[in-house]
Protein backbone atom coordinates (compact mmCIF):
# COMPACT_ATOMS: atom_id res chain seq x y z
CA UNK A 1 0.00 0.00 0.00
CA UNK A 2 2.70 2.38 0.91
CA UNK A 3 4.42 1.71 -2.71
CA UNK A 4 1.00 2.78 -4.17
CA UNK A 5 1.22 5.95 -2.48
CA UNK A 6 4.58 6.72 -3.34
CA UNK A 7 3.80 6.10 -7.20
CA UNK A 8 1.39 8.31 -6.95
CA UNK A 9 3.40 11.04 -4.76
CA UNK A 10 6.12 11.01 -7.64
CA UNK A 11 3.92 11.64 -10.70
CA UNK A 12 1.60 14.52 -9.77
CA UNK A 13 3.65 16.65 -11.51
CA UNK A 14 3.80 14.62 -15.14
CA UNK A 15 0.15 14.49 -15.06
CA UNK A 16 -0.86 17.43 -14.57
CA UNK A 17 1.06 18.35 -18.17
CA UNK A 18 -0.86 15.01 -19.29
CA UNK A 19 -4.09 15.84 -18.33
CA UNK A 20 -3.79 19.45 -19.74
CA UNK A 21 -3.03 18.31 -23.22
CA UNK A 22 -4.81 15.33 -24.01
CA UNK A 23 -8.12 15.75 -22.34
CA UNK A 24 -10.85 16.46 -24.80
CA UNK A 25 -14.48 16.58 -25.18
CA UNK A 26 -17.21 19.23 -27.37
CA UNK A 27 -17.17 22.45 -25.90
CA UNK A 28 -20.82 23.00 -24.82
CA UNK A 29 -21.45 23.60 -21.49
CA UNK A 30 -19.72 23.41 -18.05
CA UNK A 31 -16.43 21.14 -17.98
CA UNK A 32 -16.12 18.20 -16.19
CA UNK A 33 -13.02 16.63 -16.82
CA UNK A 34 -12.86 12.50 -15.86
CA UNK A 35 -9.99 10.18 -15.44
CA UNK A 36 -11.32 6.94 -16.17
CA UNK A 37 -9.06 3.98 -15.06
CA UNK A 38 -8.87 2.04 -18.31
CA UNK A 39 -10.82 2.12 -21.47
CA UNK A 40 -13.39 -1.05 -21.28
CA UNK A 41 -16.88 -2.22 -21.85
CA UNK A 42 -17.05 -2.79 -17.91
CA UNK A 43 -17.81 0.85 -18.03
CA UNK A 44 -20.46 1.11 -21.17
CA UNK A 45 -23.39 2.87 -18.99
CA UNK A 46 -20.38 5.91 -18.88
CA UNK A 47 -20.01 5.93 -22.49
CA UNK A 48 -23.89 5.71 -22.94
CA UNK A 49 -24.24 8.66 -20.71
CA UNK A 50 -22.16 10.57 -23.41
CA UNK A 51 -23.18 9.56 -26.64
CA UNK A 52 -26.83 9.27 -25.40
CA UNK A 53 -26.50 13.11 -24.70
CA UNK A 54 -27.23 13.09 -20.89
CA UNK A 55 -24.92 15.29 -19.42
CA UNK A 56 -25.37 17.53 -22.39
CA UNK A 57 -28.92 17.32 -20.87
CA UNK A 58 -27.54 18.81 -17.43
CA UNK A 59 -25.82 21.23 -19.50
CA UNK A 60 -21.97 19.56 -18.77
CA UNK A 61 -19.32 18.82 -20.83
CA UNK A 62 -17.71 16.01 -20.10
CA UNK A 63 -14.20 15.47 -21.10
CA UNK A 64 -12.69 12.36 -20.66
CA UNK A 65 -9.30 10.88 -20.45
CA UNK A 66 -8.38 7.25 -19.97
CA UNK A 67 -5.21 7.12 -17.56
CA UNK A 68 -4.17 3.35 -17.82
CA UNK A 69 -3.84 2.74 -14.25
CA UNK A 70 -5.21 2.96 -10.83
CA UNK A 71 -2.17 5.13 -9.53
CA UNK A 72 -2.22 7.29 -12.44
CA UNK A 73 -5.73 8.03 -11.99
CA UNK A 74 -5.54 9.03 -8.90
CA UNK A 75 -2.64 11.32 -9.57
CA UNK A 76 -4.52 12.86 -12.08
CA UNK A 77 -7.30 13.80 -9.33
CA UNK A 78 -4.91 14.58 -6.40
CA UNK A 79 -2.94 17.03 -8.56
CA UNK A 80 -5.79 18.51 -10.10
CA UNK A 81 -5.92 16.72 -13.45
CA UNK A 82 -9.07 15.85 -13.52
CA UNK A 83 -11.99 16.56 -11.46
CA UNK A 84 -13.59 13.09 -11.16
CA UNK A 85 -12.14 10.20 -10.81
CA UNK A 86 -13.54 6.61 -12.34
CA UNK A 87 -11.76 4.12 -10.89
CA UNK A 88 -11.54 1.24 -7.67
CA UNK A 89 -12.95 2.65 -4.49
CA UNK A 90 -9.85 1.16 -2.49
CA UNK A 91 -7.86 3.78 -4.10
CA UNK A 92 -9.88 6.70 -1.71
CA UNK A 93 -9.13 4.16 1.03
CA UNK A 94 -4.98 4.32 0.60
CA UNK A 95 -4.85 8.36 0.13
CA UNK A 96 -7.17 8.52 3.75
CA UNK A 97 -5.23 6.30 5.44
CA UNK A 98 -1.93 9.23 4.58
CA UNK A 99 -3.59 11.84 6.33
CA UNK A 100 -5.47 13.26 3.87
CA UNK A 101 -6.64 16.93 4.84
CA UNK A 102 -8.91 17.00 1.58
CA UNK A 103 -10.39 13.30 1.33
CA UNK A 104 -11.43 11.29 -1.93
CA UNK A 105 -15.00 10.42 -1.77
CA UNK A 106 -17.29 8.20 -3.38
CA UNK A 107 -20.45 9.21 -4.71
CA UNK A 108 -21.33 7.41 -7.47
CA UNK A 109 -21.15 3.64 -8.23
CA UNK A 110 -20.88 2.76 -12.14
CA UNK A 111 -20.06 -1.27 -11.44
CA UNK A 112 -21.38 -3.46 -8.42
CA UNK A 113 -18.89 -6.86 -9.02
CA UNK A 114 -15.79 -7.69 -10.18
CA UNK A 115 -15.26 -7.98 -14.37
CA UNK A 116 -12.69 -9.57 -14.28
CA UNK A 117 -12.46 -13.57 -15.88
CA UNK A 118 -10.68 -16.84 -15.27
CA UNK A 119 -9.08 -17.86 -18.64
CA UNK A 120 -7.53 -21.36 -19.25
CA UNK A 121 -4.51 -21.77 -21.49
CA UNK A 122 -6.14 -25.40 -22.19
CA UNK A 123 -10.08 -26.23 -22.76
CA UNK A 124 -11.91 -27.79 -19.27
CA UNK A 125 -14.54 -28.91 -19.91
CA UNK A 126 -15.32 -29.54 -16.52
CA UNK A 127 -13.47 -27.11 -14.60
CA UNK A 128 -12.74 -27.59 -10.84
CA UNK A 129 -11.07 -24.88 -9.04
CA UNK A 130 -8.46 -27.52 -7.61
CA UNK A 131 -7.36 -27.36 -11.48
CA UNK A 132 -5.53 -23.89 -10.66
CA UNK A 133 -3.41 -26.34 -7.90
CA UNK A 134 0.49 -26.67 -8.74
CA UNK A 135 -0.05 -23.95 -11.77
CA UNK A 136 0.94 -20.84 -12.42
CA UNK A 137 -1.04 -18.35 -12.60
CA UNK A 138 -1.04 -15.01 -14.32
CA UNK A 139 -2.49 -12.08 -11.98
CA UNK A 140 -3.19 -8.43 -11.57
CA UNK A 141 -1.05 -5.98 -9.88
CA UNK A 142 -0.59 -6.01 -6.04
CA UNK A 143 -3.12 -3.48 -4.10
CA UNK A 144 -5.80 -3.54 -6.82
CA UNK A 145 -9.30 -4.65 -6.76
CA UNK A 146 -8.94 -6.96 -9.65
CA UNK A 147 -5.59 -8.89 -7.47
CA UNK A 148 -7.27 -8.72 -3.99
CA UNK A 149 -11.00 -9.90 -5.84
CA UNK A 150 -8.76 -12.70 -7.47
CA UNK A 151 -7.01 -13.87 -4.15
CA UNK A 152 -10.43 -13.95 -2.19
CA UNK A 153 -12.12 -15.82 -4.55
CA UNK A 154 -9.23 -18.30 -4.82
CA UNK A 155 -9.12 -18.56 -1.09
CA UNK A 156 -12.91 -19.51 -1.15
CA UNK A 157 -12.37 -22.33 -2.74
CA UNK A 158 -9.33 -23.54 -0.39
CA UNK A 159 -6.23 -22.33 -2.18
CA UNK A 160 -3.78 -20.54 -0.87
CA UNK A 161 -2.38 -18.47 -3.72
CA UNK A 162 1.16 -18.10 -2.64
CA UNK A 163 1.43 -21.50 -1.67
CA UNK A 164 -0.91 -23.65 -4.11
CA UNK A 165 0.47 -21.74 -7.19
CA UNK A 166 3.01 -20.35 -8.82
CA UNK A 167 1.62 -16.61 -8.36
CA UNK A 168 2.77 -13.96 -10.85
CA UNK A 169 2.50 -10.38 -10.26
CA UNK A 170 4.90 -8.03 -11.60
CA UNK A 171 4.01 -7.55 -14.79
CA UNK A 172 2.03 -4.14 -15.86
CA UNK A 173 -1.39 -4.11 -16.61
CA UNK A 174 -1.21 -2.74 -20.06
CA UNK A 175 1.55 -5.86 -20.91
CA UNK A 176 -0.38 -9.06 -18.97
CA UNK A 177 -2.62 -10.18 -21.74
CA UNK A 178 0.71 -9.97 -24.51
CA UNK A 179 2.40 -11.91 -21.35
CA UNK A 180 -0.01 -15.05 -21.94
CA UNK A 181 -0.23 -14.91 -24.85
CA UNK A 182 3.33 -15.63 -25.56
CA UNK A 183 3.19 -18.38 -23.45
CA UNK A 184 3.64 -16.77 -19.85
CA UNK A 185 0.87 -18.67 -17.37
CA UNK A 186 -1.26 -21.97 -17.25
CA UNK A 187 -4.46 -19.23 -15.66
CA UNK A 188 -4.80 -15.68 -16.30
CA UNK A 189 -7.29 -13.04 -14.97
CA UNK A 190 -8.52 -10.93 -17.69
CA UNK A 191 -11.09 -7.79 -18.18
CA UNK A 192 -13.62 -8.45 -21.37
CA UNK A 193 -12.92 -8.05 -23.83
CA UNK A 194 -10.06 -9.28 -23.81
CA UNK A 195 -11.06 -12.75 -22.39
CA UNK A 196 -13.18 -13.19 -25.23
CA UNK A 197 -10.72 -12.46 -27.86
CA UNK A 198 -8.50 -14.75 -26.42
CA UNK A 199 -11.14 -17.42 -26.35
CA UNK A 200 -12.17 -16.86 -30.17
CA UNK A 201 -8.51 -16.96 -31.35
CA UNK A 202 -8.13 -20.13 -29.36
CA UNK A 203 -5.20 -18.61 -26.75
CA UNK A 204 -7.22 -19.28 -24.03
CA UNK A 205 -10.61 -20.37 -22.34
CA UNK A 206 -13.13 -18.57 -19.73
CA UNK A 207 -13.58 -20.72 -17.32
CA UNK A 208 -15.06 -19.25 -14.23
CA UNK A 209 -16.34 -15.34 -14.20
CA UNK A 210 -14.48 -13.26 -10.32
CA UNK A 211 -17.71 -11.21 -10.42
CA UNK A 212 -19.79 -13.87 -9.52
CA UNK A 213 -17.79 -15.51 -7.68
CA UNK A 214 -16.71 -12.55 -5.05
CA UNK A 215 -20.38 -10.96 -5.24
CA UNK A 216 -21.53 -6.84 -4.99
CA UNK A 217 -18.51 -4.74 -4.56
CA UNK A 218 -17.85 -0.93 -5.24
CA UNK A 219 -15.65 -2.02 -7.95
CA UNK A 220 -15.41 1.44 -10.19
CA UNK A 221 -16.57 4.35 -8.68
CA UNK A 222 -16.98 8.05 -9.70
CA UNK A 223 -15.05 9.88 -6.82
CA UNK A 224 -13.59 13.42 -6.66
CA UNK A 225 -12.15 15.67 -3.43
CA UNK A 226 -14.25 16.64 -0.77
CA UNK A 227 -13.43 20.53 -1.94
CA UNK A 228 -14.71 20.21 -5.40
CA UNK A 229 -17.81 18.49 -4.21
CA UNK A 230 -18.33 21.03 -1.61
CA UNK A 231 -17.41 23.16 -4.18
CA UNK A 232 -19.20 21.82 -7.04
CA UNK A 233 -22.36 20.59 -5.56
CA UNK A 234 -24.87 21.19 -7.76
CA UNK A 235 -22.52 19.81 -10.92
CA UNK A 236 -21.81 16.97 -9.13
CA UNK A 237 -25.41 16.19 -8.64
CA UNK A 238 -26.27 16.99 -12.56
CA UNK A 239 -23.39 14.59 -13.29
CA UNK A 240 -25.23 11.99 -10.99
CA UNK A 241 -28.20 12.33 -12.39
CA UNK A 242 -27.29 12.27 -16.14
CA UNK A 243 -25.25 8.69 -14.96
CA UNK A 244 -28.54 7.31 -12.75
CA UNK A 245 -30.43 8.18 -16.50
CA UNK A 246 -27.56 5.88 -18.35
CA UNK A 247 -27.99 3.25 -15.88
CA UNK A 248 -31.28 2.85 -16.41
CA UNK A 249 -30.90 3.13 -20.31
CA UNK A 250 -28.56 -0.01 -20.17
CA UNK A 251 -31.08 -2.06 -17.80
CA UNK A 252 -33.77 -0.95 -20.14
CA UNK A 253 -32.67 -2.01 -23.65
CA UNK A 254 -30.95 -5.10 -24.64
CA UNK A 255 -27.05 -5.88 -25.26
CA UNK A 256 -26.98 -5.16 -29.07
CA UNK A 257 -28.24 -1.70 -28.46
CA UNK A 258 -25.74 -0.95 -25.41
CA UNK A 259 -23.00 -2.59 -27.81
CA UNK A 260 -24.20 -0.09 -30.90
CA UNK A 261 -24.31 2.87 -28.82
CA UNK A 262 -20.45 2.25 -27.54
CA UNK A 263 -18.90 0.82 -30.60
CA UNK A 264 -17.38 4.18 -31.42
CA UNK A 265 -14.83 3.83 -27.94
CA UNK A 266 -13.76 0.34 -29.07
CA UNK A 267 -12.80 0.62 -33.10
CA UNK A 268 -10.77 -2.14 -33.32
CA UNK A 269 -13.37 -4.61 -31.37
CA UNK A 270 -16.14 -6.46 -33.90
CA UNK A 271 -19.81 -5.11 -32.86
CA UNK A 272 -21.10 -8.57 -32.62
CA UNK A 273 -18.08 -8.97 -29.94
CA UNK A 274 -18.64 -5.91 -27.87
CA UNK A 275 -22.49 -7.26 -27.73
CA UNK A 276 -21.38 -10.50 -26.25
CA UNK A 277 -19.39 -8.87 -23.92
CA UNK A 278 -22.27 -6.26 -22.78
CA UNK A 279 -24.63 -8.96 -22.28
CA UNK A 280 -22.20 -10.85 -20.26
CA UNK A 281 -21.96 -8.32 -17.90
CA UNK A 282 -25.12 -7.40 -17.70
CA UNK A 283 -26.65 -11.37 -17.40
CA UNK A 284 -24.19 -11.01 -14.10
CA UNK A 285 -25.14 -8.15 -12.70
CA UNK A 286 -22.05 -6.55 -13.09
CA UNK A 287 -23.65 -2.99 -14.10
CA UNK A 288 -25.06 -1.34 -11.37
CA UNK A 289 -28.39 -0.05 -12.08
CA UNK A 290 -28.16 2.96 -9.65
CA UNK A 291 -25.22 5.04 -8.43
CA UNK A 292 -25.72 4.33 -4.64
CA UNK A 293 -22.77 2.80 -3.00
CA UNK A 294 -24.31 0.80 -0.06
CA UNK A 295 -22.78 0.02 3.54
CA UNK A 296 -23.05 -3.93 2.87
CA UNK A 297 -20.96 -3.05 -0.27
CA UNK A 298 -18.54 -0.90 1.37
CA UNK A 299 -18.03 -3.71 4.05
CA UNK A 300 -17.65 -6.37 1.21
CA UNK A 301 -15.00 -4.34 -0.10
CA UNK A 302 -12.76 -3.46 2.70
CA UNK A 303 -13.12 -7.62 3.56
CA UNK A 304 -11.44 -8.15 0.66
CA UNK A 305 -8.95 -5.93 1.39
CA UNK A 306 -8.23 -7.49 5.08
CA UNK A 307 -7.75 -10.84 3.26
CA UNK A 308 -5.36 -10.14 1.07
CA UNK A 309 -3.24 -7.40 3.77
CA UNK A 310 -3.57 -4.50 1.29
CA UNK A 311 -6.31 -2.73 4.38
CA UNK A 312 -4.48 0.05 5.62
CA UNK A 313 -7.27 0.82 8.32
CA UNK A 314 -10.96 0.16 8.98
CA UNK A 315 -12.89 3.14 7.48
CA UNK A 316 -16.68 3.95 7.77
CA UNK A 317 -18.50 4.14 5.34
CA UNK A 318 -19.71 7.36 5.69
CA UNK A 319 -16.38 8.65 5.98
CA UNK A 320 -15.70 8.53 2.41
CA UNK A 321 -19.46 7.47 0.94
CA UNK A 322 -21.48 10.07 0.31
CA UNK A 323 -24.80 8.58 -0.84
CA UNK A 324 -27.05 11.79 -0.40
CA UNK A 325 -26.17 13.25 -3.66
CA UNK A 326 -27.35 10.02 -5.57
CA UNK A 327 -30.53 9.24 -3.41
CA UNK A 328 -31.60 13.19 -4.27
CA UNK A 329 -31.32 12.41 -7.79
CA UNK A 330 -33.29 8.93 -7.82
CA UNK A 331 -35.44 10.51 -5.14
CA UNK A 332 -36.78 13.58 -7.92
Amino acid sequence: MKRYVKIISASIIGFVLLFSIVACGNSNGQTVRVAEVTRSIFYAPQYVAIEKGFFEEEGLDVQLTTAWGGDKTMTALLSNGADIALVGSETSIYVYAQGATDPVINFAQLTQTDGTFLVSREKLDNFSWDDLKDTTFLGQRVGGMPQMVGEFVLKQHGIDPHSDLNLIQNIDFGNIPNAFASGTGDFVQLFEPQASIFEKEGIGYIVASFGTESGLVPYTTFMSKQSYINENEETVEKFTRALYKAQQWVDNHSAKEVAEVIQSYFDDTELELIEMVVDRYKSQGSFATDPILDKQEWENLQAIMEEAGELPTQVDHGTLVNTNIAENVIGN
